[in-house]
């Protein structure tokens, strides 16, 4: 799979036109795939890019914080090549960008960057300065540059708009399970394992510590049934999200542990997979009574992982 980057005039298509999907991607969900598809059905052989951007352009636009990511960038690029795109054309949106009309955005990213044939976006696309570009604007350019324009319904699932911020909503509130359900897969977290204070163990249940990356989407806390890889490994678990109040409380951290397994993982990355969410966090007034809990939490997770 070719990554363009940098400046568009350096990209190279080979002399092929492509067929172009444009959006962030942010979590590759299923209404990004609908997209995808859509496109490679009309592409009838072009080479299919998505095109997608290093930074969420309402941070570059507002001068905010951007939303949280689903997914960082690298691992969006992954999930993109996952369901069949030939490229992954990744835009720096800076100050430059955002100044560019919808005119000049197209003709120096979409047309004499990608050569492109077809170009695919969602319902509701904006883009140029100040988003002053719409659908409508995007037909323009295609009269005039000559591709086509496809345009690609709001994925409904069940009465809910597959959307990236409502992902995020429901990741905020524990609704993992609804997540997977847009997304395709369960949401997942990947970071590096760190030593911790050992208190699991002293209790006979140790566990993984996980830091927590910066720009991702935060779970609720809680008590959730997840999915683990290490070095390519599965492993079934239990996670607590939260700052462990039965302890003294502190910052929030994500603990995991492994069923059936009791491995030395510190400095390992580990990739935690969110299933199903089991019950709030709880202040539990002595180790027994956590103990106690801890042995139901496996039970149920075990059974929500085997669904």
């Amino acid at each position: 799979m070719n990554v363009y980057r940098g400046n568009p005039s350096t990209w190279e298509t080979g002399g092929s036109r492509t067929a172009v999907g444009i959006g962030v991607f942010d979590g590759v969900h299923r209404g990004h795939v609908a997209v995808l598809d859509g496109l490679r059905k009309r592409a009838d052989g072009l080479p299919v890019v998505a095109m997608t951007f290093a930074t969420h352009p309402d941070e570059v636009v507002t001068g905010v914080p951007g939303p949280p990511a689903l997914s960082p960038l690298a691992r969006r690029i992954e999930l993109l090549g996952a369901v069949g795109v030939d490229g992954v054309a990744v835009i720096e949106f800076d100050d430059d960008v955002r100044q560019l009309s919808p005119e000049e955005f197209v003709k120096g990213y979409i047309v004499d960057g990608l050569n492109a044939a077809i170009v695919a976006v969602g319902d509701g696309f904006r883009f140029g300065y100040d988003a002053e570009g719409n659908v409508d604007t995007l037909r323009i350019c295609a009269n005039k540059f000559g591709f086509e324009v496809v345009i690609t319904p709001i994925v409904d699932l069940h009465g809910t708009e597959v959307r990236s911020s409502v992902i995020r909503a429901a990741i905020g509130s524990g609704g993992v399970a609804l997540a997977a359900r847009m997304l395709g897969r369960p949401f997942e977290i990947e970071g590096i394992v760190v030593p911790g204070d050992a208190r699991g163990r002293k209790i006979g249940f140790p566990t993984a510590n996980i830091t927590m990356p910066d720009c991702l989407v935060r779970p609720a806390t809680g008590v959730y049934a997840v999915r683990c890889e290490v070095d390519g490994v599965t492993y079934d678990g239990v996670s607590n999200v939260g700052t462990r109040p039965t302890f003294g409380g502190g910052d929030e951290t994500i603990e995991v542990y492994l069923f059936d397994v009791d491995l030395d993982l510190y400095g390992e990355t580990m990739l935690v997979q969110f299933i199903d969410r089991l019950r709030n966090e709880q202040h539990f007034t002595s180790a027994d009574a956590l103990v106690t809990q801890i042995k139901s939490d496996i039970e149920q997770a075990r059974a929500a992982l085997e669904m």
